[in-house]
């Protein structure tokens, strides 16, 4: 039985990653960060709990990372902790620097030193790329990165310190450069899930407005649960290397926008969603479409979902809450 450390278990990605690993015969262990609010912590993992094995520790806490690994002595290891949202890492900079930069440094020297046969997925993010785009309008492993957000930065820093341990220490060390992915278990501060919910809620009479940044940015959406079978197929490869993931299809917000009311059949949106300057970002990212080609060859990944599918599963699990 192979054992898997996850940390960020109880995300959005960690908690699809460990259903997934538990489906194929893997030990699973998580680390969580310390709250002082611990019964919504594990609210992700409630259907899978009692199959895990959780530790506190911390990203910028080398000795609680050295302690776990340790412990654990895992064959696989996943790191998909870190202050995910990017417009908040204009508000928290530095620690969203120590959490997705430094804490990579704390993971990778933690292995080096603890376990250095295991094989480490690094989470990194389309965010890197910026506004860099290539010439047919795609981004992908080649595309020169320039980050517009701290977030963006910081994964930069980090996607680099996987590359450089590989290349200097031999070990096992992988990124996937995911592009947005969402799900019913998507943060309600991130936009997918913010205007699924507000939407519903719209639907069934439990209000009637709620306000959005830039209308027209692009992103290439796919689904967490297809994002994490990459995750586990990059760990599987014979040797290390950096996977974009991607659906090659981007929508604007505003699409987003009026596929969900049109899907739950509220005519003229625009009455109810208004904008505040508040969701801006300093500097914006205007384009995200990825080029997964490189994936689909060598890994053999594929998706289950479409944007709509993905929008459709969101809306319901919305409308079950609301109307419950």
């Amino acid at each position: 039985m192979k054992k898997a450390l996850i940390t960020g278990i109880n995300g959005q990605d960690g908690s699809y990653l460990a259903e997934l690993l538990l489906e194929k015969g893997y030990e699973v262990h998580g680390i969580l960060k310390r709250n002082s609010v611990t019964e919504n912590q594990t609210a992700r993992l409630v259907n899978i709990f009692s199959q895990l094995n959780l530790e506190y520790a911390d990203m910028t806490d080398m000795a609680s990372l050295i302690k776990v690994l340790q412990d654990v002595q895992p064959d696989e290891i996943y790191n998909l902790a870190a202050q995910s949202h990017v417009r908040i890492s204009f508000d928290q900079p530095i620690y969203t620097a120590q959490t997705v930069a430094i804490g990579v440094m704390n993971l990778l020297e933690s292995i080096r030193l603890i376990c250095p046969k295991a094989k480490m997925y690094q989470a990194s993010s389309s965010e890197m790329f910026g506004n860099s785009i290539d010439e047919d309008g795609y981004q992908r492993e080649t595309t020169p990165m320039n980050p517009v957000s701290p977030y963006g930065c910081s994964k930069v820093f980090a996607y680099n310190l996987v590359r450089n341990y590989r290349n200097s220490y031999g070990l096992f060390l992988s990124n996937g450069i995911l592009f947005n992915h969402e799900s019913p278990r998507r943060g309600i501060n991130f936009v997918t899930n913010k205007v699924v919910k507000e939407a519903c809620k719209i639907r069934v009479g439990m209000s009637n407005q709620f306000k959005l940044g830039n209308l027209e940015a692009s992103r290439d959406w796919g689904h967490a649960k297809d994002y994490v079978k990459a995750m586990w197929l990059i760990l599987q490869h014979d040797t290390p290397d950096d996977f974009v993931c991607s659906t090659g299809i981007s929508h604007t917000v505003r699409d987003l926008v009026d596929y969900v009311f049109k899907k739950i059949e509220l005519p003229n949106w625009e009455t109810f969603v208004g904008q505040d300057e508040k969701y801006l970002r300093p500097e914006e990212l205007n384009v995200l479409k990825g080029d997964c080609s490189k994936a689909k060859r060598v890994l053999g990944w594929k998706h289950e979902y479409t944007f709509e599918t993905m929008l459709d599963e969101m809306i319901e699990h919305w409308f079950k809450i609301f109307k419950e």
